[in-house]
Formats: C-alpha cells, structure tokens, sequence
C-alpha cells in the first residue's frame, strides 16, 4: 500500500513492491523494490521522471525542500513527479550486507550478488512502472545510473519517454582493463594537479602513512588505504576536501573519523560489483589491480581513484564478510548488459552531458558509445566535473531537457 504525507514545500508517496530477485524465475526467491514520489502539492498529474542513483550500491536521495536536498530537484518538479528509486540492495529496498547473506555459502552469495546489476534495475522499474500504472516515463542518470539508463534503452525502450545520462555513458564492449588504463592516467594527471596546488600534502600524506592510526572501526589506516583518499579528486570541491583530511594531524580523532568517511562500510555493494559494472561481456579479474601503473611502485605518496582491490577484503573489516564471494564474482564471465543493435535503431529521444576530464567514466569511451547510439545528443563540455548535477543540478538538467526536446 503507498504511504503519502506531506513535508514542507512537496508531497512524498512512498512505494514498495516485491520483485523475483531473478526476473528470468518469477515465482523463485522475491525481495522489496522501494521508491519515492516527490511532487510540487499542485504536480500531482505531472508525467513521471525516474532519478537512477549513482554508484552501485546507493540509495536514491532522501528530499527536502532545501539543502542537502539535490540541487535540480526544484527544476524536475517543474515538469514532473519525481520518482526516487532505492536500487535493489540499497536504502529500504531490500539491503545486501552480511545479514542478507547469512546462512548461503560463498558461492551462493555470489550468486545472489550477480542479481544486483544494471539490467536487473531496469527489470525493477519496468515492474515499478507497471505497478504505478504509467506511461512510458522519462529517466535521469547520474554516473552508474546513466549506465542502467543505457541499459534501459536496449533492454525496454518501449517504457522510456526520453533518457537524460550526467556523466554516465559507459563503454560498449570494451575490457575492463582499458577502461582502468584510462582512468588511471586522468588519476595520474590529477595528482599532479594537486600537488601542485597542496605541495607540502606529500609530506603530510606520508606522515600519515608514518603514523598508521587505528580507526573507529578497528581497522589500521594502511598506506594503500590512504591512497583511495584520491577518489576524491574527480569533484569539483575535491581537491579542498582531500587538503582538508591532510591538513589534519594524523593522530587525531578528527583524522581518524575523517580517513575512515572515504571508505565503504555504508555501502558494500559499492566495492563487491564496482567492476562488474563495466563487465560487458568480460570477467574482471580484478582489472584496476592488474592494471595499477609503475609509479605507483615508485612513489608512495601517489593516490588512487574510483578503484578496487582484492586487498580491501582482507584489510577492510566491514568487506571481510564478503571475501570469498567477491573473488568468486572477478572470476564471474559476465554478460553483455547493451545491445549494439538495439541502440543503434533507437527511437527514443536521448541526451547526455559528457564531461571531458571526467575521472570515473573516461569521456572518450563516451562519446564512441554515443556515436552508436541512434539520435543521442551530446553536451561535452569542460565546465564541469563528475559531480555536475550535484554541483550546478538546475542548470544540468535544463541543459539536457533543452537538447532532448530539440530547444538546442
């Protein structure tokens, strides 16, 4: 049954239906699919638009009519109803961690986790869709949700209005290992940014290595740990971030609280199929640690980005529970999630912002897949970072409804 209430400035319907955890075997095993209609009081008979989350492994945002409530949801309501949707794993949408998985062996789990992919999104939100009683209804990506957006277009395009991708158009086909080669040079280039900018950072990252402190959790800040802090530097506010946590001493709790923020307790979904998600047909292998360049042998002060390592299951207690089944799954030949002759007859009207230094979804793997996508319209621009409809969301999403309507 949908729960609505009113909080101030919007009117929120909560809904919650149950799906086959394998959409290919209905009547098997079933979990909780959650999402949240937002609407203006007066948009109630508002065409849907479907915000597909970052990640893998996050919730969808939790509204507000002011801040931290994200920034473009104002200029969705002007044309829509906004549908919040708690990917399968995450929020109140029935969750992965140990408890979910207690009780199945290794690779039982694993099994359960190749579940928890784009495709399988796109299965959740056709049912959705069905369920509401929609139409075709409209969708907005933000990085992996722009991968299951893509996903949509060759899986269901027939439940799509129009599709909106904010740095998230993934490579079609390509290996895994081409993909981390890319993205580590744009990490190669932005430590060279940043030091540049925080010189005396070297020095303080090294003391922190130095000082090795014992975190809330328990766990020991191991260097390799440290370096991840580098993910941060795909922001726009990044660089200030990450000069934050440094400026730090690193015996102090603030640091220590601080250190651990960047990590993946949260959201284990996160580091267990980060991978997987640009496995289009490949197994990973635990690509980003194959592919790890040279200098990082030769500097230790050199930080790392959106990567995983098969390390962080051992090292990191929150992923501990989850090492047999993670090894299992870089093993696991995954399937293609696009189809290249779907899309390339599309006839649903798309447009994606590419965002040329992008450094979680290389911009050049962006525009091929756009190329073979039929009638995608492509903003590329160097105005922005990854963290675009976060950053300036009113203004990205004007932009992208203005090219998918033809008004540009």
């Amino acid at each position: 049954m949908a729960v609505t209430r009113r909080i101030p400035g919007l009117l929120v319907t909560e809904h919650e239906i149950a799906v086959p955890l394998d959409h290919s075997a209905p009547g098997g095993e079933q979990i909780t699919v959650f999402a949240r209609e937002v609407a203006d009081p007066d948009g109630l008979d508002r065409p849907y638009l479907v915000y597909l989350q970052g990640g893998p492994g996050f919730e969808g945002p939790r509204p507000t009519r002011r801040p931290p409530s994200p920034g473009w949801l104002d200029r969705a309501l002007a044309d829509f109803r906004v549908l919040m949707l708690d990917q399968r794993g995450t929020g109140r949408s029935t969750p992965v961690g140990p408890a979910t998985l207690v009780g199945r062996t290794p690779a039982e789990q694993a099994a359960y986790l190749t579940y928890l992919r784009a495709d399988a999104i796109v299965a959740d939100a056709e049912a959705l869709r069905a369920h509401l009683g929609s139409a075709p209804w409209s969708v907005l990506g933000q990085s992996f949700g722009g991968f299951c957006a893509l996903a949509y277009l060759s899986q269901a395009p027939e439940g799509l209005r129009e599709a909106l991708f904010t740095g998230g158009l993934p490579p079609i086909g390509r290996h895994p290992d081409e993909i981390y080669r890319a993205t580590y040079a744009r990490v190669l280039e932005r430590n060279r940014r940043y030091y540049a900018r925080y010189p005396e950072d070297r020095d303080r990252f090294l003391a922190a290595v130095a000082a090795a402190p014992v975190l809330a959790s328990g766990d020991r800040l191991s260097p390799a740990r440290l370096r991840q802090a580098g993910n941060l530097l795909g922001r726009s506010d990044g660089p200030e971030l990450l000069h934050a946590i440094l400026e730090l001493d690193p015996t102090s709790p603030a640091f220590a609280h601080d250190a651990e923020s960047i990590g993946f307790a949260r959201n284990p979904i996160y580091a267990v199929l980060h991978e997987s998600c640009y496995a289009d047909g490949h197994a990973t292998e635990w690509s980003a640690q194959r592919t790890m360049p040279p200098e990082y042998a030769d500097d230790p002060a050199l930080l790392t980005g959106e990567h995983v390592y098969p390390w962080m299951f051992e090292e990191l207690g929150a992923l501990r529970p989850f090492a047999e089944a993670a090894e299992l799954l870089a093993a696991h030949p995954w399937p293609r999630l696009y189809d290249a002759a779907v899309l390339g007859g599309n006839e649903v009207p798309a447009a994606a912002a590419v965002y040329v230094e992008d450094l979680y979804v290389e911009s050049a793997y962006s525009l091929e897949t756009a190329a073979q996508v039929r009638g995608l319209r492509t903003w590329v621009t160097s105005e922005y970072e990854h963290n675009a409809l976060r950053a300036d969301g009113a203004a990205v999403l004007d932009h992208l409804l203005d090219l998918v309507r033809g008004r540009r």
